[in-house]
């Protein structure tokens, strides 16, 4: 085996070991990559294929602007559960939060109209959000839903509100179940930008389709989809023989 393989194992190593016995702490920021070349006397390209292999593996995860970070390995979402993307955070113990790029009415295209089988150009309302657990954005979702079922829904502040509460709690509606899809696709530059990762990298794209009772009927009353960051989230499905 070569010195430089050894060198990159090494601090590669290290690392591992200082996040088990918790010298780094889960969402800690660790020590800059300078400070790292300091700590081990690495070269840069060593300590950054160290680095990158820890965050691919899931061991680290990069804020853009802000540094690496120790992951949690008790970041996932189950797939079975309809919860709120805030109630997901929550769940998680961490702090939630959610910035509004989009809300306003708009007509529905044959895509919408189709996912929410009503006519094309009704009314529907578009919400787009960035989520954040303490501070750092983890998923842009983007959804649509049928004001002639949610009339002035568009007043509301959703940064502020929860959605589902609103659903639930001011139109009378009992959400009842979820049709999901799972698939990996790479971000653009528009999700790169919002969500503070390089273009190119890694997502997870979750589309949903939500039905609910309404006046005793059961319609889709949502569709959204949520580019999750690949290095921040774990899905898992809880089975039972």
């Amino acid at each position: 085996m070569s010195d430089k393989i050894l060198k990159y194992l090494s601090i590669k190593n290290k690392i591992i070991e200082k996040i088990d016995n918790e010298e780094y702490e889960v969402g800690s920021l660790i020590p800059s990559e300078r400070e790292l070349m300091d700590i081990f006397q690495m070269s840069r390209i060593t300590v950054r294929k160290a680095i990158d292999d820890l965050v691919n593996e899931g061991y680290l995860y990069r804020v853009q602007g802000k540094g690496t970070y120790v992951k949690s390995v008790d970041v996932r979402h189950d797939l079975f559960s309809i919860t709120s993307c805030t109630e997901d955070i929550k769940a998680r113990g961490m702090t939630a939060s959610n910035r509004v790029i989009l809300s306003e009415p708009v007509s529905a295209d044959k895509n919408t109209a189709k996912k929410l089988r009503i006519n094309e150009n009704e009314p529907v309302l578009k919400l787009k959000r960035v989520f954040f657990a303490n501070d750092v954005p983890i998923n842009l979702t983007t959804t649509y839903l049928p004001l002639t079922i949610f009339p002035g829904l568009e007043k509301h502040d959703f940064s502020k509100e929860s959605l589902y509460s609103v659903i639930e709690n001011k139109y009378g509606i009992k959400i009842t179940h979820a049709v999901r899809t799972l698939e990996a696709i790479l971000a653009d530059s528009e999700s790169a930008e919002l969500l503070k990762i390089k273009q190119g990298q890694p997502l997870i794209l979750f589309s949903c389709v939500t039905y609910g009772e309404v006046y005793g009927k059961e319609k889709i009353i949502e569709a959204f989809k949520c580019l999750y960051r690949s290095d921040m989230h774990k899905f898992y499905i809880n089975q039972v023989r």
